[in-house]
């Protein structure tokens, strides 16, 4: 990835709808140049979706949490699919140190988010959960730094 590349997103990001015409103008490149980079970062994964980002406190799900398990021994796969038949569960990580996964969940009030918290313990693959409510949001997720930085 080329500082092209990098302005290519940070404007995409900025502008979620610009049209490639208006993009390649903003760059200072032709359009099939904005083509050409754009299939090139779909195709090796850097680009993902072109999806609207949704905020899920503002499509009814205003309590954020991140909640720590701890797995029974060999039964990870089990664990996981658990947790995949969860559409309140938008991200689980695996992690090193005292905790197995690390989800991020999302609910529409306390008493929601304790009956997402005891579905998944009904599992015989989760032997204890840790959650953390978070109360702000205090630096959103971002990227724009991460590929200015070169």
């Amino acid at each position: 990835m080329d500082d092209l590349d990098a302005r290519l997103l940070v404007t995409m990001r900025a502008h979620p709808r610009i049209g490639l015409t208006e993009l390649a103008r903003r760059l200072g490149v032709a359009r099939g140049t904005v083509q050409a980079r754009l299939d090139k970062l779909t195709a090796s994964g850097v680009i993902e979706d072109f999806g609207p980002t949704v905020v899920p406190a503002r499509a009814g799900y205003p309590i954020l949490a991140f909640v720590w398990l701890q797995i029974a021994q060999g039964r990870l796969a089990e664990a996981v699919a658990t947790l995949r038949a969860v559409p309140q569960i938008l991200e689980v990580h695996g992690t090193s140190g005292q905790h197995d996964l690390l989800c991020r969940v999302v609910a529409r009030t306390t008493e929601h988010l304790q009956d997402i918290i005891a579905d998944i313990l009904t599992s015989p693959a989760v032997q204890r959960t840790d959650t953390t409510i978070a109360l702000s949001t205090q630096i959103p997720y971002r990227i724009e730094p991460l590929l200015l930085d070169r």
